[in-house]
């Protein structure tokens, strides 16, 4: 039988609780709670009836939480499709900007000020290169997906960015990259480096450097890292263009709607011991990660993020403001099709492999019989 997240949480939850929830957030707990009663009676649901053949259907409702495995499908296809309505037919870059684990400490006890931070120097670290015109010299713009895990879900704050082969000129022209990145890897790194350790300098007086990042708190502590960290590469990376505008939108879906681990990962739950699988970054094969219930969960909770956190921006061409604009410029200039947008019905349709409102067994209509009901009881 398959092994879920609500399964661990259900098995060893109250221990977990009992050792650390005075440690947890409220949202944390929010989250914790939400994953717990997802798709069972505590949540209600709703029965609906066939009129053919009398069979009934029920069905409990789903949290919403963002960061139950459960909850994503539905979400994470509208959000595609959505996002197909802007894409071009040009090529898509995957950069990914990482920071060093020695800020781990700091961007943990200071996530919303940090992720936005991680956010704006990514950004502008992008944006810099492409409006230089010995790379591009044109207004690019970017998907921008933060990511607070690694694959054996330890604490790694990262953002991926899906980054279009071209932008706008300021005479109103499309200008398209070669085949390889507009700008060279090493060069984005430094700059991202200067920016964000800069960033860091200025929130400094305002950082909470108290728990595990403490002995940063020491005076002349945090300065000294930051200038040890001026020395140091680091990871900025991008990864070879998408093949098509469909490979595009396959990684949007994987990548914007992820959770820490899905439950597809979990191999088994015995004697106290989560076994989830995971892929070598190094050689590429896959592994096998056992825990302890108790630190599974413990990792879990870590990458709960702040309440009205957003983990999916856009920037340059593809911001909120006067994109519907922008975006029939450049439909216009790279001879892309104008987009159809799906109906929700045919994508829910998709994810459930069926009609919601045609029985399974005889494929006569189902009739709405209790809805909302809290608890359900049935």
């Amino acid at each position: 039988m398959a092994v879920e997240v609500q399964d661990v949480l259900r098995a060893h939850g109250e221990e977990f609780l009992a050792a650390h929830g005075a440690s947890l957030t409220a949202q944390q707990r929010r989250a914790f709670d939400a994953m717990l009663s997802c798709r069972t009676s505590a949540l209600g649901g709703h029965v609906d009836r066939c009129e053919g053949c009398g069979h009934e259907l029920v069905s409990y409702n789903s949290c919403r939480n963002r960061h139950c495995p459960k909850c994503q499908a539905f979400r994470r296809e509208t959000w595609v499709a959505r996002e197909g309505c802007d894409l071009l037919d040009v090529g898509y870059y995957h950069v990914v900007f990482t920071v060093p684990r020695e800020l781990a400490c700091v961007f943990w006890r200071n996530q919303r000020e940090m992720y936005g931070l991680l956010f704006r120097c990514a950004w502008a670290t992008v944006a810099a290169f492409a409006a230089d015109p010995r790379w591009l010299g044109a207004r690019t713009g970017a998907v921008a997906v933060l990511h607070t895990w690694g694959r054996q879900l330890q604490y790694h704050p990262h953002v991926h960015m899906v980054v279009p082969s071209g932008g706008l000129t300021a005479h109103g022209t499309w200008r398209r990259t070669g085949s390889r990145f507009f700008a060279p890897v090493k060069a984005m790194s430094k700059v991202f480096r200067a920016k964000l350790l800069e960033g860091v300098s200025a929130l400094a007086p305002k950082l909470d450097l108290g728990g595990s990042a403490s002995h940063l708190a020491v005076p002349g502590a945090l300065r000294a890292l930051v200038s040890e960290l001026h020395g140091r590469p680091w990871v900025v990376y991008c990864k070879r263009p998408f093949a098509d505008a469909g490979c595009v939108l396959a990684y949007l879906g994987r990548y914007t709607h992820r959770v820490a681990i899905s439950n597809s990962r979990i191999r088994s739950l015995e004697g106290g011991v989560v076994t989830f699988g995971y892929r070598d970054t190094k050689d590429g094969r896959l592994r096998r990660c056992r825990l302890a219930a108790d630190e599974f969960i413990r990792r879990l909770m870590m990458h709960v993020l702040p309440k009205g956190l957003c983990k999916v921006r856009h920037y340059g061409i593809l911001a909120s403001r006067g994109k519907r604009e922008r975006m029939a410029i450049c439909r216009r200039l790279t001879d892309t099709p104008d987009p159809v947008a799906p109906e929700p019905g045919a994508i829910l349709r998709r994810i459930l492999g069926r009609d919601p409102s045609v029985c399974p067994r005889c494929g006569a209509k189902l009739l709405p019989m209790v809805r909302a009901m809290w608890p359900l009881r049935c």
